[in-house]
């Protein structure tokens, strides 16, 4: 199938080819064909676009001034735009990332409601009087931040651009997208919802191009004034740092290495489904992943048995034109770095339970096999680093404490799940969970309303929710004297 769609940057509301002419090719992760030619911005073209962005802040801007409620309003008119697209937005998602149109779908449809959501906080950001002694009056106002880079990852390019574009736009900022140029395309179309939600030209500018060009040129560009990128826990330190140069603020979501902890009393069925969502979507190219699946000794082999059962019934393919519920990695490269750490856990003594190679029926297309390693013990490679591809470790525990141990003894803190159905394990053990998102009885979730982030190399800062509203203003206080 070809593609029709947007292939130009989009720069102070105008669709323009890249400074000096350079374009790349992205393909179908299922075909392995080429799907697309994309114009491929350079280090002057991210300056073209923070120009933009920064006129289109401006205090005397059409943007900065405009009301909040109509601000909502546009961005409740981005949401319209993106709706009526959303069978091209999904099918474009499906053959430049490999999801299948199903979990394009859901990306899509969370997109359009963080949009809706955070069109209804435009005219609640607000200030507080600060009681201080003498005759005084003093207060705080909450103001944009000004100009916003995002630095968007392949696994979830549509909705992880959202995640960020909302908030950012709700609290009166401008915007530069630097989707990956892996997955390129779904990014550009917010350029067409912000043209047909009218927001000013400036203030939406999208800019595919390679990390080490253009998403350098915008972490280190000292007219942007927050970075929020999402990504590797290495890449993101490099972003920090460079963002450092500028003290320029940083949201940062990372890596993750979450836990599943099963309880002997949980209901195992719809553990062992949990569990199975919670690796195999999206081909486990996801941060959030719950690749380790910590269970009781008592009822190990039976949930074991259970994900395994899943595991080999799961229709691989891209979801387009067959049945496939698990679609490719998403390119060549991914796919090795995957198959390199399962032969990695079976150097370490690590037992393939199902899995472990390329699919026999897959000729074409970078898919790897739904892969479920037991015998592991949580400091072997595939326990502790993030593999990005559908490869679950099973860990044996004996009880809560251990449980928790292991659970926590990782670098990273992202999201974890527990299935119980004791009120008091489930809340206790959420307690002593150094993660930053914990979810009982279901794994994984979020909504646009409530936080998303990690601790410790998970990350820094929160998308969604309030929280999000916090990374996207800054406070200042005014204090006068009234005598």
């Amino acid at each position: 199938m070809s593609y029709n769609g947007p292939t130009d940057l989009y720069i102070d509301g105008d669709w323009t080819g890249a400074e000096r002419g350079e374009t790349f090719t992205t393909e179908d992760p299922a075909t392995e064909g080429v799907y697309a030619e994309v114009a491929e911005a350079t280090e002057e073209d991210v300056d073209r676009a923070v120009a933009a962005a920064s006129d289109a802040v401006d205090r005397d801007s059409e943007w900065r001034s405009l009301d909040p409620r109509e601000r909502g309003s546009r961005l409740d008119a981005m949401a319209d735009a993106i709706e009526e697209r959303k069978d091209e937005i999904v099918r474009v998602e499906s053959r430049d990332n490999g999801k299948t149109p199903f979990e394009a779908t859901i990306d899509v449809d969370m997109v359009i409601d963080t949009f809706r959501y955070y069109a209804g906080w435009t005219d609640k950001i607000e200030g507080d009087e600060v009681p201080v002694p003498g005759d005084r009056l003093n207060y705080t106002v909450r103001e944009p931040v000004g100009v916003t880079g995002h630095i968007i990852p392949w696994n979830y390019p549509f909705q992880l651009a959202g995640r960020s574009l909302a908030p950012a736009l709700a609290c009166g900022n401008t915007a530069i997208l630097k989707p990956s140029s892996t997955t390129p395309l779904s990014a550009l179309y917010y350029a067409i919802a912000a043209e047909e939600a009218g927001l000013p030209d400036g203030v939406v500018n999208v800019v595919p191009g390679g990390g080490s060009t253009a998403g350098n040129r915008l972490t280190e560009h000292p007219d942007v004034d927050h970075i929020a990128f999402t990504g590797s826990t290495g890449v993101g330190k490099g972003v920090m740092e460079r963002a450092s140069q500028n003290v320029t603020g940083v949201t940062l979501e990372l890596g993750g290495k979450g836990p599943n902890l099963v309880f002997p009393d949980a209901d195992l069925d719809a553990a062992a489904a949990g569990c199975h969502y919670g690796i195999f979507m999206n081909a486990g190219q996801m941060c959030w992943a719950g690749s380790r699946l910590l269970v009781h000794e008592s009822v190990h082999d039976e949930v074991v048995d259970k994900v395994v059962e899943r595991a080999e019934s799961i229709p691989l393919g891209s979801g387009i034109d067959d049945d496939g519920q698990m679609g490719p990695t998403v390119s060549e490269s991914h796919q090795q770095e995957v198959l390199d750490y399962i032969e990695t856990g079976k150097a370490e003594g690590a037992t393939v339970a199902t899995g472990g190679g390329v699919p026999a029926d897959k000729d074409v297309g970078y898919f790897v096999e739904p892969t479920v390693f037991t015998d592991v013990t949580n400091d072997m490679t595939i326990a502790q680093e993030e593999i990005f591809g559908p490869v679950l470790s099973v860990i044996e525990f004996a009880g809560q404490e251990e449980a928790i141990e292991i659970a926590n003894d990782s670098p990273y803190g992202l999201m974890a799940g527990i299935w119980t159905s004791d009120l008091k394990t489930a809340h206790e053990t959420a307690e002593y969970l150094d993660y930053g998102m914990v979810s009982i009885n279901e794994y994984p979730v979020t909504q646009p309303q409530t936080p998303f982030g990690g601790f410790k190399q998970s990350g820094y800062g929160r998308e969604q929710g309030t929280e999000a509203l916090h990374e996207y203003t800054q406070t200042k206080n005014v204090n006068v004297n009234l005598e």
